[in-house]
């Protein structure tokens, strides 16, 4: 290779490299907006094809944003500790640890990435809403704590600004603060948030099955208070379309 041909050769790699990258998915998207409606058909259908898609697309965007990695992690955990409840309903009690311990590890990799991360947080909190009760039972304690310690966190801040969220993120809060508090023996904090549910969101899922545990409080270990709305899907796709309007 002559001099010159060298010379345009680097030239040409060096554009390359300095030249951006084609992304697999709109920058204006987040990354709990992207893989979070495969996940949880994974979970909630029991879709092995979505989760799969949706874990596919966690390690393409671990490469692509870098820097959300604190909230990637923690899908990476959800999707570990779902299959952790499979493997323990199904007796295969070696696939059980193995999957609960890689979410622990996820989580508190999450947390340390992410200690003031919002989704982080809520990621946490939703999970083990999802799952605690589903766990073997010398391990439930400790997942409500964990679940009751994130939406605290969650609450310190957003305590001021509930009342102006929308139906889903005002209903998956403060169920899940009666939830987590309930669960992890913090009676009177759970009754509270319950009585705010009663009073705030009348007419609501959340307000009837708060109903019950007013009415017959043993109803309350044995029903949920989360996961009531805004789980549907198509959810992604009216989002890429909005923002293929702008």
């Amino acid at each position: 290779m002559s001099k010159k041909a060298l010379i345009i050769f680097v030239a040409g790699i060096s554009a390359l490299a300095q030249s951006p990258t084609n992304s697999a998915f709109d920058s204006r998207l987040a990354v709990s907006t992207i893989v979070r409606e495969d996940i949880f058909a994974g979970v909630m259908a029991n879709d092995n094809e979505r989760l799969l898609r949706g874990e596919k697309n966690i390690e393409l965007l671990l490469v692509e944003r870098p820097q959300a990695r604190a909230q990637l992690a923690g899908w990476k955990a959800f999707i570990a500790l779902k299959r952790a409840v499979d493997a323990h309903e199904s007796k295969r009690t070696g696939d059980f640890e193995r999957e609960y311990r890689k979410a622990l590890d996820l989580y508190t990799e999450a947390a340390k990435l992410g200690p003031a991360d919002f989704g982080v947080m809520a990621i946490t909190g939703g999970s083990y809403s999802v799952f605690g009760d589903r766990l073997p039972e010398p391990y439930r304690r400790d997942a409500w704590n964990t679940a009751y310690k994130s939406y605290s966190a969650m609450w310190k801040v957003q305590e001021s600004q509930v009342d102006k969220f929308p139906l889903h993120i005002k209903g998956e809060l403060l169920g899940g603060m009666a939830q987590s508090a309930q669960r992890s023996g913090h009676a009177d904090e759970s009754a509270r948030f319950v009585e705010k549910i009663l009073t705030t969101m009348p007419g609501t899922a959340y307000a009837a099955v708060a109903k019950k545990w007013t009415d017959s409080p043993d109803a309350a270990a044995k029903t949920n208070l989360t996961c009531h709305s805004c789980h549907d899907s198509g959810r992604l796709e009216a989002r890429k379309a909005s923002l293929a309007k702008n």
